[in-house]
């Protein structure tokens, strides 16, 4: 058995920090339950001269192969972010025959298959718990307690940004505009938002939780994309009508041998389950052949939460390392077609700003009827209520199933249409 496991990192920004601390502060707890003491050997930062609580300058270098050199690091914790040059130390870690840690959503989803390989043929493991739900465990029971089950569907409010500005949205009743630049200043939206409001960032973690669920290959620029920009609080008074909320879902299933991958501002029953996830939470939802749907649900981003994920990887690898345990075989991924956009086949919520005049509902039901999409209901609203001209009035629809490409082709006409001023959004509908 290993003495000590020495553990190096490559970042130590706020959640490295953490990391730190919670070593320090744990550590004989943590050595009791690894079965050797953790030692921090070497920190990797860009800024040398910087003072970090917690860690000897001494163990402090700006060069990758200053971590690859310490022959007493074992484990290799990525804190980095970004693509590049995170990859990279990541390959070289483990061709190094290190285990490495991460948190690092872009990496994963865009090489993760790869660098799982590249770490079972040299002897290590790569463990990623906190790239996708932050302290919400996912990977694990993945990989253990829903071992037995054919994972059929993934569901999931995995941005904790948007969920946080949607539900303000729906108990406020204020404007995109405002709840973004209220997320902003409480810190929860970066300056630039997009990687969170455009859907980026959850994109990346449903391609990544793809791979968990499904063992499929799926590439974050397959996953169809929507973020929330376009969202009005219109639309939110009018889901509620409904019976409905708005969350941003991203959402993976097999379907006839073939996978969707989406990323969507939803329309989603109320009384759901998900419906109920609320500011900054996330949560992830599993169906599973034998246990039906199960969901997991905790905080999905913040220092402590997305610590805590690192350091139970941490404390799992090192008692491989503490046993001299060899990991079990890589299995590799699946390689299924991914059905695009115009394949899906959902409920739809449409919005549509028309002149107020005899016969628009007509051609709309008729220009939807053509291509086979099906009304559910219809709610109109007049001026008084949308602040729109005199003369005008907005259609609110709900639709039963049909692919998308026919949503695309009815839109294409209802657009020509000289009663039709504006599309508004088109969202799926769950629940």
């Amino acid at each position: 058995m290993a003495s000590t496991i020495g553990i190096s990192l490559l970042g130590a920004g706020n959640i490295g920090g953490a990391v730190v601390a919670a070593i320090q502060h744990a550590g004989e707890r943590y050595a009791a339950r690894v079965g050797a003491p953790l030692e921090i050997r070497r920190v990797l930062v860009r800024d040398t001269s910087k003072k970090r609580p917690g860690i000897d300058p001494s163990q402090i270098t700006d060069s990758i192969d200053d971590v690859l050199a310490d022959e007493g690091t074992s484990i290799v914790v990525e804190f980095m972010g970004g693509e590049e040059p995170a990859r990279a130390y990541i390959e070289a870690a483990l061709r190094s025959g290190r285990h490495v840690v991460t948190a690092n959503k872009e990496v994963m989803a865009k090489h993760g298959a790869s660098l799982l390989q590249l770490a079972y043929d040299n002897g290590v493991r790569l463990l990623y718990e906190a790239s996708v739900g932050g302290g919400i465990p996912v990977i694990a029971p993945l990989s253990r307690d829903l071992l037995a089950n054919e994972v059929t569907a993934v569901t999931a409010i995995i941005n904790g940004t948007t969920n946080y500005m949607l539900t303000a949205m729906t108990q406020q009743g204020a404007t995109y505009e405002d709840i973004l630049a209220e997320a902003q200043r409480l810190g929860y939206a970066e300056p630039d938002p997009s990687a969170d409001v455009e859907g980026i960032d959850a994109a990346f973690k449903i391609a990544v939780l793809c791979g968990l669920a499904f063992n499929v290959d799926v590439a974050p620029n397959e996953v169809d994309r929507r973020g929330i920009s376009t969202i009005t609080s219109r639309d939110i008074a009018y889901a509620a009508q409904l019976g409905y909320v708005v969350k941003l879902l991203a959402r993976a299933r097999i379907v006839g041998g073939e996978i969707e991958a989406t990323v969507r501002p939803t329309l989603v029953g109320a009384m759901e389950p998900l419906a109920k996830v609320d500011g900054v939470l996330n949560a992830v939802q599993f169906e599973g052949d034998l246990v039906g749907r199960v969901m997991f649900e905790g905080p999905g981003a913040g220092q402590g939460p997305t610590a805590s994920s690192i350091l139970a990887d941490v404390l799992d690898v090192g008692q491989d390392v503490a046993r001299d345990r060899k990991p079990l075989a890589f299995i590799p991924r699946r390689k299924l077609r991914v059905r695009p956009p115009e394949e899906h086949t959902s409920r739809a919520y449409l919005r549509i700003g028309v002149k107020d005049q005899p016969g628009v509902l007509a051609a709309i039901a008729t220009a939807l009827g053509d291509e086979g999409v099906s009304i559910s209901s219809v709610l109109q609203y007049d001026p008084e209520f949308t602040g729109g001209d005199p003369g005008t009035a907005e259609l609110v629809l709900t639709t039963h199933s049909a692919p998308g490409r026919a949503f695309n082709a009815a839109l294409d006409v209802i657009r020509e249409l000289d009663a039709a001023l504006e599309i508004g959004n088109v969202l799926p509908m769950e629940g």
